[in-house]
């Protein structure tokens, strides 16, 4: 005999049950936080299984990638003689560049990576690309603490509002990766060429976010419409929302470092994040029906 449903009650309840495969997205990840863990802890042993170095190829991967731009660009074509304490602005869009691709690139191959676990039990699939968000976390604190030591030694006295800033371009970051992880990480199982186009994104904004130059050399170059569209870019945003953090305090503290109205394109960006994240999550809920089958 099969239960009545309650008036008003969940589409996809029965006296309390709820029908498999009906979620509520993200929401199913911050109640299962427990399940996010294990994820967490199982990709980060995984990752590093049979490592000598372990966790500290989190400070040696960026290190090295830094010496390499700081040379190339720093030195051998000469930024450090123009951007006032060149290695700190290089180093504080490095560590975003780092988070966002970490997080974008691992969380794309999240679900076909761990297609054992789809096929056989039923939890959120989102713990996928979120648990890949929170690695890049892990990943990310001590990158931080590099920047930070850097910075103070550098001279870096920030402002209440600096810190803000540095703020509000993690989650913006943060938001976008995840946001285009589950877009793409659900399109991937599908199509798994778009692994190998994520991995061309993430070239190529590399290098079209002012990491390794400041922003006027780009708005020297383009038209003004042009210029408009790359700052809406939220990485752009976030990448000077961390300059102005932790380099800007460390400079003479010259109005003219900080790009045009910052502040509204960090607004206009975290809103772009935060639509991404929507969008994302949408499209994944529509397809995960399909990743069983698919993988």
């Amino acid at each position: 005999m099969t239960a009545a449903r309650p008036a008003g009650g969940d589409a996809g309840a029965v006296d309390g049950f709820v029908v498999p495969g009906r979620g509520r997205g993200l929401l199913d990840v911050f109640e299962r936080r427990y399940l996010l863990k294990l994820l967490v802890r199982k990709e980060l042993r995984v990752r590093y299984q049979g490592s000598f170095l372990g966790l500290l190829w989190s400070y040696v991967k960026p290190a090295v990638q830094f010496a390499v731009f700081y040379f190339a660009l720093g030195v051998f074509l000469q930024q450090r003689d123009v951007v006032q304490n060149y290695a700190v602005y290089l180093f504080s869009g490095i560590v975003v560049i780092n988070f966002f691709s970490e997080t974008f690139g691992n969380a794309t191959r999240a679900v076909v990576a761990n297609a054992p676990l789809v096929k056989k039990i039923y939890l959120p699939r989102e713990l996928f690309p979120v648990s890949s968000a929170w690695v890049a976390g892990v990943h990310f604190v001590p990158q931080m603490v590099v920047l930070l030591a850097g910075t103070l030694v550098a001279g870096w006295r920030p402002t209440p509002v600096q810190l803000l800033s540095g703020v509000l371009g993690f989650v913006t970051v943060a938001l976008l990766a995840v946001g285009l992880g589950l877009f793409f990480g659900s399109i991937n199982v599908l199509f798994r060429d778009f692994e190998n186009i994520v991995d061309l994104m993430l070239l190529v904004v590399t290098w079209t976010s002012p990491v390794l130059y400041t922003w006027n050399l780009v708005q020297a170059q383009l038209p003004e419409w042009l210029w408009f569209v790359y700052q809406l870019n939220p990485v752009t945003s976030a990448v000077e929302l961390f300059h102005h953090a932790f380099w800007f305090g460390s400079t003479d503290g010259d109005p003219s470092l900080v790009p045009p109205d910052l502040a509204w394109f960090a607004l206009s960006a975290f809103g772009l994040a935060v639509l991404v994240l929507v969008l994302g999550q949408l499209t994944f809920r529509r397809l995960e029906g399909r990743f069983a089958q698919e993988l």
